[in-house]
């Protein structure tokens, strides 16, 4: 194994870490306060004004299902978006998916409700939700891209984790946001504007992450590449990663499942605690804001030990640890029991899940080289992040039941996805302590020479099959 020298580890011309950092910061920001605001408002009001009205239980599934469907097409904006970053540059892609996101999410804001239009309220509410996941898939991949290729060797998975840091504080904003709203408004103000407002405030966080961003420079490795010739140069990005890293793309698919704790506090336990426990809509709100605000402080310590010890032993903690604290956490849920559902909130998202959450872009990123790093990266994480944010909520919402009173096979569940995302993470190779240009050089060395035998080889029998004279 390569270890790192004074130079190696020393901040190299060209690079711009910190500022790699906060952009990544305020992107994910953005894109996780979008998806986060319409998850709140999915758990509290949607299920109200976008549905016909009629069975509880139905409205809630139907809500959760199109806070899925901007998860579902998050793999084919990833078909899209990272190839586009590996070819066209980190920062095209970047800005590119800063209006496409947040456009939509104030666009959600403007909807008409299912009162006014009737059926259009929902199809709106759904296109409105499908941009939003294409554009996710490559703001997510090129952000965090950017921001390993800027970083120091030895503090990879410290400057990516801002990427996740920017989750967490979109999240809590966009939860916190709603408690006003939720606390000081009738509920006939709130579904008649009062819900409208968190998605129209997102239109201040496009124009920061537009101001920070038109200054970054794209990473001396992506320039270094685009410089450089390659028996490589004429092949798609998305060809070379399904020809040679289709077995990164598939790890990466399947860890990325981990984001099925995430999913299933943040959406499905807000639901069911307000409709089918009737905790107060107010009193919850609180609870992932809490969570998240610990979040805040467990992710950069947890990145840095990951450049210590390694990725695999904090990812694979995480994923076990945040499971099991699922049971009891739904546990309180289903007693009502605020302290307890607080202090197990707390432990579980904030805690425990954000040994997982702050190790998983550098994890991830490492397995594959420059060249094809967004697209191999996009497709790995958005096909998991499809399958737990678009079918957990559902899938979570079935198990409870009709009369919404079932909490174990819930919680069975996301425990169960746990141990399959901790057993497959074993099955990746540590890369925390080998520099960048070891990685690059290890997987591009294989790669080319592999597509040079091919090349070679359509070479000789386009010779031997050649008409002769």
């Amino acid at each position: 194994m390569s270890t790192s020298s004074a130079a190696d580890t020393a901040v190299q011309p060209g690079k711009s870490p910190g500022r790699a950092a906060f952009a990544g910061w305020i992107g994910s920001a953005l894109e996780y306060y979008d998806f986060a605001v319409y998850a709140t408002a999915a758990a509290v009001v949607l299920n109200h004004i976008f549905f016909p009205e009629g069975n509880a239980a139905a409205a809630v599934l139907q809500s959760m299902g199109v806070a899925g469907v901007a998860y579902v097409v998050r793999p084919f904006g990833a078909l899209i978006m990272g190839p586009l970053s590996d070819k066209l540059g980190r920062k095209f892609v970047l800005m590119m998916t800063l209006f496409l996101i947040g456009g939509a999410t104030f666009g959600i804001g403007c909807l008409p409700t299912y009162g006014s239009v009737g059926m259009l309220a929902p199809i709106l509410l759904i296109l409105c939700r499908v941009v939003q996941g294409l554009s996710a898939a490559g703001e997510q991949a090129s952000a965090i891209s950017m921001s390993l290729e800027h970083a120091r060797d030895d503090q990879r998975g410290l400057i990516t984790s801002w990427s996740l840091q920017g989750t967490q504080a979109g999240s809590l904003l966009a939860t916190a946001v709603f408690i006003p709203f939720t606390s000081f408004l009738s509920e006939e103000q709130l579904f008649a504007w009062g819900w409208r407002v968190p998605f129209w405030l997102s239109a201040f966080v496009v124009l920061a992450a537009y101001l920070i961003r038109r200054k970054l420079e794209e990473p001396p490795a992506f320039e270094k590449m685009d410089k450089e010739e390659s028996v490589l140069d004429n092949a798609a990005p998305l060809s070379i990663a399904f020809r040679y890293h289709k077995s990164a793309i598939l790890r990466v698919a399947i860890c990325a499942l981990v984001n099925t704790l995430n999913v299933a506090f943040t959406v499905w336990a807000i639901s069911y605690a307000t409709n089918g426990v009737g905790i107060p809509r107010s009193t919850m709100l609180w609870v992932p804001v809490v969570s998240n605000a610990v979040g805040l402080a467990v992710i950069p310590l947890s990145a840095m030990v990951s450049d210590r010890v390694g990725r695999k032993p904090v990812f694979v903690a995480g994923a076990l640890l945040s499971g099991a604290t699922m049971f009891p956490f739904l546990s309180a849920v289903s007693h009502g029991n605020i302290p307890r559902i607080f202090v197990f909130g707390a432990l579980m998202h904030g805690g425990f899940y954000s040994f997982s959450n702050a190790t998983w872009p550098s994890f991830y990123a490492e397995m594959f080289p420059t060249n094809v790093r967004s697209t191999g990266l996009a497709l790995g994480t958005q096909v998991g992040f499809a399958l737990s944010g678009g079918f957990v909520p559902v899938i979570a919402a079935a198990l409870n039941g009709q009369n919404m009173d079932n909490w174990v096979l819930p919680a069975i569940f996301v425990f169960v996805v746990g141990l399959c995302v901790a057993a497959v993470a074993m099955t990746a190779k540590e890369t925390a302590r080998r520099p960048l240009a070891d990685i690059d050089s290890l997987h591009m060395s294989r790669t080319e020479a592999l597509e040079v035998v091919r090349l070679d080889q359509k070479v000789k029998v386009t010779v031997q099959e050649a008409p002769r004279d």
